[in-house]
């Protein structure tokens, strides 16, 4: 591969903005290092010079280094104006993975576990924090919804950002994001712990859809569906593997301040990581960078040189500027009918995930199975559940990715729908209950699985990050929904919840098996062909 596609276009500027973020967290530790004798409590107390010199080098460091990953403006001028035709060739999509691929996934594997682990945490970090700023759970659960709201707002900026400046840049900008946040675990007041947690949701909230994006981007079609769901079970399940970890490990003798410091080591192995992460050669020739593109395509392709015109390029040979307006086409043009289910599906999932779930051992209670049994329920159920993410990957390889997606949507609607009935007709079956209880934690599992994979293949390559991150985007806007729906006490009706959550799931479903187009198989450009016929 030509060192030129692994090289960053001002990497003096991106390597200085790295030293700043790292100078800015490093200038955080001698306050911290002064408060071990108590137990690394800092609350009340003033900030310092140098801390404050600190804070400012963070996001001083983070511009530098977005300005070092940033493209050539002469070259985004240019594409963005349309005139350039991007070269009618594509990843090798009939050759099986090799080396080149396998470090690929087991890179953004990573990303995405460290993407998971960092939301993960502040379930782990909100008792200590309470007990050190004195205040309420309810006080404290502002820290969740600042995460969550910064998640929605990554994830739909960001994948706007991997569509304009690239895939690979805007991980690297996430993880030096990672690394800037870490100052969190040195802040002074709980104030500043809700800026730097939104902050750090934002960048989380980025991650995930671009990793979606590159790899659908890079692994051949036989390989891309089963892949896709892996990396999202096998990276969320080692992310909450690694917070629950590190909170054993570090926070009986560190504080809980420990955890929000680890995003600095974190965030810095990604970095140091970058040269296994390439540029989608998908992205690189829309850009018009023939000779990245050429170079990166050589890699994947077991070291067949791809030829012009080597493959047939249907859909996505030419990008206009009219096409590249960006969102309003993925709302009102070819793709809007596909995008509105997802969309109504992620928002739904959130509302179950975030609301439902989270208020299901109180409401068991109410069906009449006591608090510890309720806890032992739930834990029976989601490990009876735990073999899904098995099951959701054979479907969507070897059966149908649209039928998947659609079968996990009907299911978690019909899930929902059963809780209704056994709250209706007053059933106190344990057998029945469990049975309900482990086809929703089944269902929705399986509806994240597939939800944001089927996202990253189902749109052109000019939209393909911003409409993942769209979709992302809602899943974490059905979780605030969520989050202020319980507030106002709408969970505590188990019936009507149940209801009004199977409604639009069962409407997502119904758009999804009209719109919805079968992409097993099927090169991305082909998929683009058929939505454009």
């Amino acid at each position: 591969m030509s060192h030129k596609s692994i090289t960053f276009h001002h990497p003096v500027a991106f390597w200085a903005g790295c030293l700043c973020v790292i100078a800015g967290v490093l200038a955080h530790l001698p306050m911290l290092a002064m408060a071990a004798p108590m137990h690394y409590r800092l609350a009340g107390m003033p900030m310092d010079n140098l801390m404050l010199t600190g804070m400012a080098l963070v996001p001083l460091g983070v511009l530098l280094s977005g300005y070092g990953l940033m493209p050539r403006l002469a070259q985004m001028r240019r594409t963005l104006h349309g005139n350039l035709d991007p070269l009618p060739f594509h990843v090798a999509d009939h050759v099986p993975l090799n080396r080149e691929h396998w470090k690929l996934v087991g890179v953004l594997t990573l990303a995405l576990a460290v993407d998971v682990m960092k939301p993960a945490t502040i379930g782990f970090v909100m008792p200590g924090m309470s007990a050190e700023y004195g205040i309420s759970g309810a006080t404290a659960g502002l820290l969740a919804l600042s995460a969550l709201i910064g998640t929605t707002v990554g994830s739909i900026v960001w994948g706007r950002l991997g569509d304009l400046f690239g895939r690979r840049a805007t991980i690297l900008l996430s993880a030096l994001m990672f690394m800037g946040t870490s100052i969190c675990g040195a802040m002074p007041s709980f104030g500043w712990n809700l800026v730097m947690c939104f902050m750090m949701g934002a960048a989380a909230g980025g991650m995930l859809p671009i990793t979606f994006t590159l790899m659908a981007e890079t692994i051949p079609t036989a390989h891309r569906g089963w892949l896709l769901v892996a990396l999202g079970g096998v990276g969320t399940s080692a992310g909450y593997l690694l917070a629950s970890g590190a909170a054993t490990l570090f926070e009986p003798a560190y504080s809980w301040r420990a955890l929000w410091l680890l995003n600095l080591p974190t965030g810095a192995l990604i970095v140091l990581l970058n040269r296994y992460i390439p540029e989608s050669p998908r992205f690189l020739a829309l850009a018009g960078l023939e000779d990245q593109a050429r170079a990166v395509l050589l890699k994947f392709s077991g070291d067949q040189p791809p030829v012009r015109g080597s493959a047939p390029q249907p859909a996505q040979t030419h990008t206009h500027a009219a096409e590249r307006i960006g969102m309003r086409q993925l709302l009102r043009g070819r793709h809007a009918a596909i995008t509105w289910g997802l969309m109504v599906c992620a928002v739904a999932w959130g509302l179950a995930n975030f609301g439902f779930l989270l208020w299901l051992p109180a409401n068991l209670v109410k069906l009449g199975i006591d608090a510890q049994a309720s806890a032992a329920l739930l834990a029976r159920s989601a490990v009876l559940a735990l073999p899904g993410i098995a099951i959701v990957v054979a479907c969507y390889q070897r059966w149908s990715s649209i039928r998947t997606l659609v079968l996990f949507i009907g299911l978690t609607a019909a899930s929902l729908l059963l809780f209704f009935a056994i709250g209706a007709a007053g059933l106190r079956s344990n057998a029945l209950t469990t049975a309900a209880t482990v086809a929703l934690l089944l269902s929705i599992s399986g509806v994240i699985a597939t939800l944001i994979p089927y996202a990253a293949e189902i749109y052109p390559v000019h939209l393909r990050s911003t409409g993942s991150g769209l979709i992302a985007g809602g899943s974490k806007l059905g979780g605030i929904l969520g989050a202020l729906l319980g507030v106002l006490g709408l969970f505590e009706h188990f019936m009507l919840s149940a209801l009004l959550i199977a409604l639009p799931m069962g409407l997502a479903a119904w758009l999804l098996m009209r719109r919805g187009i079968e992409t097993r198989g099927h090169g991305l450009e082909a998929i683009q062909q058929v939505l454009s016929e």
